[in-house]
């Protein structure tokens, strides 16, 4: 997607609603974790939208130095520091939120009658590709690949995996008591997982096998199985508790597959580490199109309808780009993180709204959007 398809409208934070009773001050940390990668680590990959880590710096380098003194205070400090752009895509309705979270699965550190659905590491054959080693019969969408034998090919998807591909390789992390758990973890892309002893570990994303995500609640509602206007993660799954015999057939609907790595973190109280390498804030991480967007840019999202998370008031938060996922298409698409555990999956699940999207921009380099 080019520059030419967005709109982006340069405002003023009096215009925004709901950003007057909103508090900031948890992005604070999160800002401060994001500087950290990058003196540490390495910037953040830009997005076609323009914006850079450069541009983000700035922001970030002031709220290490910026000390909080409430959510007045908070909001001041990105008054001072941004300019508000709406963004959206040209000739299109506003923008579009969905919602994630990090499931708890009850796991074995071995295989039994009970527990035989594995999560698992990625596999040696699995490779990146680009333009410089893309075989011309593979999409320029496919990132990533299989090479055997000198030769790069697709990799086999989530059927052939599900169907013992990678059985005997030793890749397992551990094994899971439903196909389903598996499934909707490589939705969300984490996990924390619960061991029949009582310790928890995290995995988190690794990698793909490359092929295209396709929802599995889209095609339920092609073949009028469930309600477009019901569905959700909780309508899906009680479809498919209720339907056993179809459950395969309609999971491997969707190719793509997850594969995962260890992820340990320092207090569990902390959120997953995503795709920015920094951990998630509940109810303050947006998952981005990471074509577009840059890690660690605060956005302001505003939805009417979505109600269910601030008791009833229409969604008005202040959020970071820290995340991505491969069904948040578009320059007005997110997907926000309510949390982990069984709660935060129960509102997750039921987020699919309309919203305003505001990316908040830091002055200097707003004056290249604004005329």
């Amino acid at each position: 997607m080019s520059k030419i398809d967005y709109v982006l409208t340069p405002t003023t934070f009096s215009d925004l609603v709901g950003w007057d009773e909103d508090d900031p001050s948890p992005l604070f940390s999160a800002m401060r974790d994001c500087l950290d990668h990058i003196e540490a680590v390495k910037p953040y990959r830009p997005g076609s939208l323009g914006l850079t880590t450069d541009d983000l710096l700035p922001l970030l380098k002031a709220a290490a130095g910026f000390s909080l003194s409430g959510p007045d205070a908070a909001r001041h400090f990105f008054e001072e520091q941004c300019i508000p752009l709406m963004i959206r895509r040209r000739y299109e309705k506003p923008g579009f939120v969905t919602g994630f979270f990090e499931p708890e699965v009850d796991v074995s550190d071995h295989p039994d009658e009970i527990y035989r659905y594995p999560f698992y590491r990625r596999p040696s054959d699995l490779i990146d590709i680009d333009d410089g080693n893309r075989p011309s019969s593979i999409d320029p969408s496919y990132v990533f690949a299989r090479s055997r034998d000198g030769r790069i090919d697709l990799y086999p998807d989530r059927g052939e995996i599900d169907r013992g591909y990678l059985q005997g390789q030793g890749l397992e992390i551990a094994w899971a008591k439903s196909k389903v758990d598996v499934f909707f973890t490589h939705v969300q892309g984490a996990a924390r997982l619960k061991y029949r002893d009582g310790h928890v570990e995290r995995i988190t994303y690794a990698a793909k096998a490359g092929h295209v995500f396709s929802a599995i609640g889209r095609l339920l509602i092609d073949r009028g199985e469930i309600d477009s206007a019901t569905v959700s993660m909780q309508t899906i799954r009680d479809w498919l508790l209720e339907n056993p015999a179809k459950v395969d057939e309609v999971l491997w609907h969707n190719r793509s597959y997850i594969f995962f790595r260890k992820a340990p973190v320092a207090g569990l109280d902390q959120g997953p580490i995503a795709a920015a390498k920094v951990p998630l804030v509940a109810g303050r991480s947006l998952a981005v199109d990471r074509l577009i967007h840059t890690f660690g840019f605060p956005f302001f999202i505003r939805s009417q309808t979505l109600t269910h998370l601030d008791a009833g008031k229409p969604f008005a938060r202040t959020m970071l780009a820290l995340d991505t996922g491969s069904a948040i298409v578009g320059p007005a698409r997110g997907d926000i993180f309510t949390g982990s555990g069984y709660d935060a999956g129960e509102q997750a699940g039921v987020i699919k709204h309309p919203a305003d999207f505001y990316i908040l921009v830091p002055k200097a380099a707003a004056s290249r959007f604004v005329s």
